[in-house]
């Protein structure tokens, strides 16, 4: 009697440890996910990472206008500007509408234009988005395209003719392989920003 009395005993030992260490295992899992503040890193970091990738992708392709390629004419696209009107066609909320002005001042850093001209064209090319996003409802692929090859062309133009009135240059028939060549890797810009963006937006 005594013995049965013993075996119930230490079965309820034994049961109530079986019970506590299971119970230690979940808080011990479960503990890491909730620490105090770990949510709030978390989300900085994701706000971080989906603010700077964008950031980074135009400044990186503003600097490409240094790499030392020998021509006898203008031929190398302004990836500054394409990557910054993907951007904006692809995420139309993403950049605010003075974004043009920074990034702009940016990049005549590096394009031997005068100071101060990529920033008022890129400025006003996003005015000419903010018009056309209020007019239209809706825009398919093509319309972004026209809408970005009118942007470039306008653009290389108003920065032929402000680079001519501090400098003596050449004729609109010089940029016109650049204007052709901006044009059509534009499409690759947007391929580029969108696996960007995929990535941008993953947890």
């Amino acid at each position: 009697m005594s013995r049965s009395f013993g075996n119930a005993k230490s079965g309820r030992a034994i049961g109530t440890k079986s019970r506590s260490f299971g119970g230690m295992g979940n808080k011990r899992r479960t503990g890491r996910n909730n620490r105090p503040g770990s949510s709030r890193i978390e989300q900085t970091q994701s706000r971080t990472k989906m603010m700077a990738i964008p950031i980074i992708s135009v400044l990186l392709a503003s600097l490409l206008t240094i790499l030392p390629i020998i021509a006898t004419q203008p031929i190398l696209p302004p990836f500054g500007l394409l990557f910054f009107i993907a951007w904006r066609l692809l995420r139309p909320g993403l950049w605010p509408m003075w974004a043009g002005l920074p990034f702009g001042l940016f990049d005549d850093l590096f394009s031997g234009q005068p100071f101060g001209s990529a920033a008022l064209i890129w400025s006003v090319a996003m005015i000419f988005i903010e018009l056309l996003d209020n007019r239209a409802v809706w825009r398919d692929y093509w319309q972004d395209w026209l809408i970005a090859s009118i942007i470039i062309i306008v653009a290389l133009l108003s920065g032929l003719f402000i680079n001519g009135l501090a400098f003596s240059a050449a004729g609109a028939a010089t940029i016109l392989p650049q204007i052709a060549l901006s044009v059509l890797i534009f499409p690759l810009v947007v391929r580029i920003c969108a696996r960007l963006d995929k990535w941008r937006i993953a947890p």
